[in-house]
């Protein structure tokens, strides 16, 4: 026999939903025409089997996260994506000697030309450098006065040949070394305006969208001081089947939709090997962000046509794992409804990653209970024991 009911606002819920709504004044005594008549008020509501009232509220509260439930093949595929940053166009600064920071001249957020200074460090190390670029400079000065000496002395006929090669030699080596020394400058950073100091640079244009250090602080050669991003393409990057992998090709468009707004993703990467742990290929897209229109870390939905898929193709449905719980010993998601959630029974596929195939019972779209939806199953049983008394 089919039970019908409609579950109650658990105890544990109650409780925390409850507390500010108490007030301080005691409840009022409830008689037993009272009782019975929101028993019946309770029965007349509960038209609908695994019908669960809650409101958005109280669904915050219990830390129910909503999601949607994914509709895959039929021609197109559609997923949950975030934005991110192009891997080409972002770079960690740090530090290639250590030293205290003595300035910072970018803040988050702002831009910065390549080659630009982002920060100042002081050290003995950086004294050390610019002083073998002054001592490489002194040496090449008087390498190449001597050799003008001997190229004098040569054309004179007073100077042997031997004496003019060496010479040249000596100045050749002068360079090489005054060269080197200056390279090794540029790697630390740059000049820092004194002997002492080295500037920390920008690798590329962009903005600074991370910095992890703070002025005074004394940092170690290696330690990441800056991250600099050149947001004008970013990308999403989204984790797909191997059947539907392989029908996704470079260069194929991939629709971004948020809200209101919208942008066309071209695929720059498919993954020819499976993530060891989801068993799924890795597929990344670029957009044109000129606009500034996306920002890093955006939650987005990327919608793919198949290639190959003429729309006609059985389509399936992915839901992730934690939003399945087992009721009366059936696979059961609960969908969002206008008062609450409804429990629909599911008939499951094979696993996906996180995600788990739905072959029937749902559509695709629709807004469901992830993590933390065995509250809702706990909610369930209770409403089922009361009914049963």
């Amino acid at each position: 026999m089919k039970t019908m009911y409609k579950a109650a606002l658990p105890l544990t819920l109650a409780a925390v939903l409850m507390a500010g709504c108490s007030g301080g004044d005691p409840a009022p005594e409830k008689n037993e025409a009272t009782e019975n008549a929101a028993a019946g008020e309770e029965a007349g509501h509960a038209d609908e089997e695994g019908e669960i009232d809650l409101t958005a509220e109280q669904i915050k509260a219990a830390g129910i996260e909503l999601v949607r439930a994914i509709q895959s093949g039929g021609g197109a595929l559609t997923l949950p994506a975030t934005i991110e940053g192009d891997p080409q166009g972002m770079q960690v600064v740090s530090a290639a000697i250590g030293g205290r920071v003595v300035s910072l001249t970018r803040n988050l957020g702002q831009s910065v030309g390549r080659g630009q200074a982002l920060a100042i460090i002081e050290s003995r190390e950086a004294a050390s450098l610019n002083a073998e670029i002054e001592a490489a400079r002194a040496r090449l000065s008087l390498a190449e006065s001597n050799l003008r000496r001997e190229q004098r002395l040569f054309d004179q006929k007073v100077s042997p040949e031997q004496d003019l090669i060496a010479a040249r030699t000596a100045a050749t080596e002068a360079r090489i070394a005054l060269r080197l020394a200056q390279q090794q400058v540029a790697a630390a950073g740059g000049g820092g305006g004194a002997l002492n100091r080295i500037a920390i640079t920008a690798p590329l244009s962009g903005q600074v969208v991370g910095r992890s250090v703070t002025l005074g602080q004394t940092v170690a050669a290696d330690a990441e001081l800056f991250r600099v991003a050149n947001l004008s393409r970013v990308a999403v990057t989204l984790a797909l089947s191997p059947a539907d992998a392989g029908k996704v090709r470079p260069g194929s468009e991939i629709e971004i939709v948020s809200g209101d707004r919208k942008s066309v993703a071209k695929v720059d990467f498919v993954s020819p090997i499976l993530d060891e742990t989801t068993r799924l290929a890795t597929v990344i897209a670029l957009i044109d962000n000129r606009s500034s229109q996306w920002r890093v870390g955006e939650p987005v939905t990327a919608s793919i046509r198949l290639a190959g898929d003429t729309g006609g193709s059985a389509a399936s449905v992915l839901v992730p794992q934690s939003a399945v719980q087992t009721v009366e010993g059936r696979s059961t998601v609960f969908v969002r409804t206008d008062h609450g959630f409804q429990a629909v029974p599911v008939t499951l596929g094979s696993p996906s990653g996180d995600n788990v195939v739905v072959t029937s019972g749902l559509k695709g779209g629709e807004q469901i209970a992830g993590k933390n939806s065995f509250t809702l199953k706990a909610e369930l049983g209770k409403g089922e024991t009361e009914h049963g008394h």
